[in-house]
């Protein structure tokens, strides 16, 4: 068998042999198999090559964003927190303006003599010169009176005995 089928004396029957394995279904559907295969592996590498490049790009997207978080996360917070403390303080400022207010019309009142004399006559049980002055007790509260009045028929020393004894068992009870 020679290397040139041309070239070779009684080439013309290989020669047909060759051309009709050339064009028989069985080489074409080989030679498309070899083609297809080729394509698949170019393609399957094209692929993995994007999705190397593809996998690094979202890796440093990743990590950019990562320390875009971290670094953002402490002001982020700061800037919350100083909102929240600065909703408080305005709370509380005007609360206290609230209060000043009131304060105010307070000593107004306290400025007129009748709400001075209607306070005094209140508080202090003062009454006018020719005025009878009443003091009306509460039953409840004479009821006590008298069951302290027990502690006054004792010796001295026993009540201050028994103040320290209840002193202690408060302290006992914390």
């Amino acid at each position: 068998m020679c290397g040139d089928v041309r070239a070779c004396t009684g080439g013309g029957d290989q020669m047909a042999v060759k051309d009709r394995d050339r064009f028989s279904t069985a080489t074409r559907i080989r030679i498309i198999g070899e083609q297809t295969a080729a394509r698949v592996y170019r393609s399957q590498t094209k692929r993995q090559a994007r999705r190397s490049r593809l996998t690094g790009r979202a890796a440093l997207l990743a990590m950019v964003l990562c320390s875009l978080v971290v670094a953002l996360a402490y002001p982020i917070r700061q800037y919350v927190a100083q909102r929240a403390e600065i909703a408080d303080l305005q709370r509380e400022q005007r609360e206290t303006r609230q209060r000043v207010e009131d304060l105010r019309d307070l000593k107004a009142r306290w400025q007129d003599d009748a709400y001075a004399e209607q306070q005094v006559r209140l508080r202090l049980h003062y009454v006018m010169p020719g005025e009878t002055g009443f003091v009306v007790v509460d039953p409840e509260a004479a009821e006590q009176t008298r069951a302290r009045a027990g502690a006054a028929d004792r010796p001295w020393y026993q009540n201050v005995w028994d103040g320290v004894d209840k002193a202690d068992a408060v302290a006992r009870r914390q």
